[in-house]
């Protein structure tokens, strides 16, 4: 990927953030020509590298080993396995997700999590280099403070609004996810707002920049430390970059956007917008937001049509009583309830072709 000595969008994109692979497989994390930050993955990602012939003796082994704890356990340690095989080829951590189909039980999520560290603990892989993703629901997001108190960070993932980053910071999540596009963009490009400004002219720019804004402000008055943004969901080159002069602090890619941006040559003569190095610590003296953004902090083009200009309130709790508040927020927003809803959806249903998978191949084991 790329050519010798010609910097393309992928160099000069790891120069502003952390670039992580979202994606599992180990080849092509070594084919890379940067060595990523973080390896991320979601229920999808799981099933396909469970279902990739090179796993096949893998597979087979943990079923006839955990036959008797059921299909969840087997699932469990082939991610941590999975991941385990990535974990030498990426600087930071490996990122696996809990049950989509348990985003609305705390104890089960609670559950889950935990399974994942022992599991990481079993395979030798401490605590500082795994984190669990966690979906932005009240009941999920509220296991977030028990983990930390473990020891076991958390990202918030499944991410579309101000209030749930809020209620993320409140958990002591290390990392947030927001979502760039919805899911179904990915396949119905009809619904994807393409553009060769995204960082200005994206409807989920402005959500990503009053994140940061809160963050930033947070941080100043408390001096606790806020989670890290951790952008998702890009459908092209260009978004990815986006992220970049938007100030996230890391980008989790696909690997076919990946590809695209190793191939193509950096001019910044021909950009948008071009972001800054990365800062040594991202609300630390935090930059402001870049002066041709600064009017997208003020609008929301995903508000609901009622929506009075004013920004979910950092004094709500949203976590008390398992995440009632973020709940009732996210019920609130329509674009928010919409995307959750499609978004669990979608990786509940990559969850029971895993679970389907693994039950069958325990009938023979």
């Amino acid at each position: 990927m790329g050519s010798a000595g010609t910097q393309t969008w992928l160099d000069k994109l790891s120069e502003q953030l952390n670039v992580d692979v979202d994606w599992m497989d180990p080849a092509y994390t070594l084919s890379m020509p940067i060595k990523p930050h973080d390896m991320t993955s979601n229920q999808g990602w799981v099933h396909e590298q469970m279902c990739n012939p090179v796993n096949e003796e893998l597979f087979k082994s943990v079923v006839k080993e955990y036959k008797d704890k059921g299909w969840l356990a087997i699932y469990t340690r082939m991610a941590v396995l999975m991941s385990k095989a990535n974990i030498d080829n990426i600087q930071g951590r490996v990122l696996l997700q809990t049950l989509p189909s348990n985003a609305y039980n705390h104890e089960l999520t609670l559950e889950h999590a935990r399974a994942y560290a022992r599991e990481f603990e079993s395979v030798g892989i401490s605590k500082d280099r795994f984190c669990i993703k966690i979906p932005s629901t009240g009941p999920a997001l509220s296991t977030c403070p028990i983990l930390l108190k473990e020891g076991i960070r958390t990202l918030g993932t499944a991410l579309f609004s101000v209030h749930q980053a809020i209620a993320a910071s409140q958990g002591g999540c290390l990392y947030i996810s927001p979502y760039y596009n919805e899911v179904r963009a990915h396949d119905e490009r009809e619904l994807w707002p393409k553009s060769d400004d995204p960082a200005l002219l994206h409807p989920m720019s402005s959500r990503l920049v009053q994140i940061l804004e809160t963050y930033k402000r947070l941080y100043k008055e408390t001096g606790k430390e806020q989670p890290f943004l951790k952008n998702a969901s890009f459908i092209s080159p260009q978004e990815a970059m986006a992220a970049g002069e938007l100030g996230c602090h890391s980008a989790t890619i696909s690997h076919m956007v990946l590809t695209e941006l190793a191939n193509l040559p950096y001019d910044g003569d021909k950009q948008p917008g071009e972001g800054v190095p990365m800062p040594a610590h991202p609300y630390l003296n935090a930059l402001p937001t870049p002066a041709r953004l600064a009017k997208i902090a003020k609008i929301d083009a995903l508000a609901n049509p009622d929506w009075d200009g004013k920004l979910a309130s950092t004094d709500i709790d949203y976590l008390a009583n398992k995440g009632a508040e973020l709940d009732k927020a996210n019920e609130a927003d329509a674009v928010t309830k919409k995307r959750l809803r499609e978004a669990l959806a979608l990786f509940v249903a990559a969850e029971k072709r895993s679970q389907a998978k693994i039950e069958e191949a325990m009938k023979v084991v």
